[in-house]
């Protein structure tokens, strides 16, 4: 993977909920790491035909093994196309250098 192809900038998060004082719930955001990653949306290919089949994900995000972090299911990702909830992640050819990351897009509820 070639670094020109890795532009998009995204943030992975995690999101924490906590009980305040009152007794309310409130969800808090920690940012693990913010990267340079090759994105790709859903299209007709034959990949993403394939893809269809196991994945609700509209977007694919590829980027460098973070050290020391380990990206599950549990977290988010957010670029400027707005946050994408993970849905799998994949060390690619499992040489440990990339990891793939199939998202889905998080809509905003209670708006139209």
């Amino acid at each position: 993977m070639g670094f020109g192809k890795m532009d998009t900038f995204i943030d992975i998060v995690r999101v924490k909920r906590d009980t305040d004082s009152e007794g309310f719930k409130k969800d808090t955001e920690e940012i693990l790491a913010s990267v340079r990653a090759y994105r790709e949306g859903r299209h007709g290919s034959e990949k993403w035909a394939n893809r269809a089949a196991f994945s609700s994900a509209t977007d694919l995000f590829r980027f460098r093994i973070i050290p020391g972090l380990e990206v599950t299911p549990d977290m988010v990702v957010v670029c400027g196309a707005g946050r994408f909830q993970i849905s799998s992640v994949e060390d690619v050819k499992g040489r440990g250098m990339y990891l793939e990351v199939l998202a889905e897009e998080v809509k905003a509820s209670g708006k139209g």
